[in-house]
């Protein structure tokens, strides 16, 4: 049969956070052809080079094809009692603390909650995780600290509409490629800044203006010195601050920081923060950078800082923005997939 008049299917691309569309259509001999959905609001028929190679997963080759119990192929009846026979058994002898599920972050939302319930609600005990705690439960805490939720405050039109973007611990182009061209278009279109933080030059620098190469770990020093600056320099935005509790606090604190930890001249520093202040509408996009780190929350809590001092947030063009490597790590959090969580956040 001819796969040009098969029926076509609006899906969505199940790789990393961005959630790109993709139109998908069978091409008759058991395969599929994928292209970008032109009309979906993340990718605009843009892909990536996983994206576009989807239809090459749909194949049995390379797969198994029943179940593998200590290498000898089983049946799916066989294996499922082999696992419940150890739940069981491991759970009468050591209780039921002694067994734990980890979740991808590329299940559904009723996935996540069946695996949930499973472990909180029958087996009783709160040993679950998804793919949460190891991308993104620093900027979890974080946003928490900050707001009071487990909220990301941006879209991807502000992309589209920030005069600086800041990737901090983020090497978009390689990570979120999709997201880059929305930068890269934005800077043909618009002028677009873009700032690099990352001790390593990645592809990301490649167009950038700045690349600052700061040492590991030191990125709380330098947002803390930017939020100094943002003080000094009068930027701070009065009427949003009245709304906004500790921001004393978190300035006296980040005056105790040293941006000598930092290995940047400070003059580069001062070219960055001048960047920063002076363009309005900025966009800072962070990732596994942030996260994956021993201070990973405070990192974020720092970013977050200079973008309530200043009210930068929650307006067309600018936020913090935390991009994420998994496309449902929020889901697993919506359903209370966490260890310390419940569903909807609680």
């Amino acid at each position: 049969m001819d796969g040009s008049s098969l029926p076509e299917t609006r899906s969505t691309c199940p790789y990393c956070g961005v959630g790109c569309g993709v139109i998908l259509r069978p091409d008759g001999n058991g395969g599929l052809t994928v292209k970008g959905d032109p009309d979906h609001p993340a990718n605009f028929g843009r892909l990536c080079s996983k994206g576009a190679a989807l239809g090459e997963t749909v194949g049995h080759e390379e797969r198994l094809l029943a179940p593998l119990v200590n290498g000898r192929q089983s049946t799916w009846d066989a294996a499922l009692d082999l696992v419940a026979d150890r739940f069981r058994n491991t759970i009468a002898t050591h209780g039921p603390d002694s067994v734990a599920f980890y979740v991808s972050g590329q299940l559904l939302n009723e996935d996540y909650y069946v695996a949930n319930k499973l472990m909180k609600g029958f087996i009783g005990s709160a040993n679950i995780d998804t793919n949460s705690r190891l991308c993104m439960a620093s900027t979890v805490a974080g946003q928490k600290r900050a707001f009071g939720t487990d909220t990301v405050p941006g879209t991807y039109e502000d992309l589209d509409e920030a005069d600086l973007v800041v990737l901090v611990g983020s090497n978009l182009a390689w990570c979120h490629p999709v997201l880059y061209q929305r930068v890269i278009a934005a800077r043909e279109k618009r002028g677009t800044r873009i700032v690099v933080i990352d001790p390593r030059r990645t592809a990301s620098c490649d167009q950038a203006d700045m690349h600052l190469a700061l040492a590991p770990g030191s990125d709380v020093a330098l947002f803390n010195h930017l939020l100094t600056r943002i003080y000094e320099g009068g930027a701070f935005d009065k009427e949003y601050l009245s709304n906004v509790q500790g921001f004393d606090d978190a300035l006296h604190a980040a005056y105790a920081d040293d941006t000598a930890v930092t290995g940047l001249e400070q003059g580069v520093i001062d070219r960055f923060c001048d960047l920063w202040m002076r363009h309005e509408k900025v966009v800072t996009v962070f990732s596994q950078g942030v996260n994956q780190s021993t201070s990973g929350s405070d990192k974020v809590n720092s970013i977050l800082n200079c973008h309530l001092a200043t009210g930068r947030i929650g307006k067309p063009g600018c936020g913090p923005f935390s991009v994420t490597g998994q496309p449902n790590a929020m889901g697993g959090r919506e359903v209370g997939g966490l260890a310390n969580m419940l569903a909807c956040h609680l």
